[in-house]
């Protein structure tokens, strides 16, 4: 196991699960605010950024509820995006499971939330 920790972020967005849940677990909707390009190969998708790129496998999918993805090369760390929809508010919530070193939390952190502001930026939200 390796020695990063988990942090868990959650962001309420204000739109279907299932038009969230399309943005989380296809190669277009992650292109959009995850990555510059996402390329699909069965359960493998490949993450790039500039002149960097990722490999990760999509290890958990429940229909607009869950996607997980385990990095190819750290299979103990994966990152997760799960949709929860309040019964009494119907607010649907983004809750980010990921993982980070310990003295780069807040860095993680930052850069979740403005990868979030861009994806609530195109759902309108």
């Amino acid at each position: 196991m390796s020695d990063k920790i988990k942090i868990q972020l959650e962001y309420v967005i204000n739109c279907s699960p299932k038009v969230l849940y399309n943005r989380l677990s296809s190669a277009s909707g992650l292109t959009e605010w995850f990555a510059e390009d996402v390329r699909i190969r069965g359960k493998k998708f490949t993450f790039v950024w500039g002149s960097s790129e990722q490999t990760a496998e999509m290890v958990l999918h429940k229909e607009n509820k869950l996607v997980r993805f385990a990095w190819e090369d750290e299979p103990d760390n994966y990152f997760e995006f799960r949709i929860t929809q309040d019964e009494l508010t119907s607010d649907v919530s983004l809750i980010i499971i990921d993982f980070t070193e310990e003295d780069e939390q807040e860095e993680s952190k930052e850069l979740w939330d403005t990868q979030v502001a861009d994806l609530k930026h195109i759902l309108g939200s």
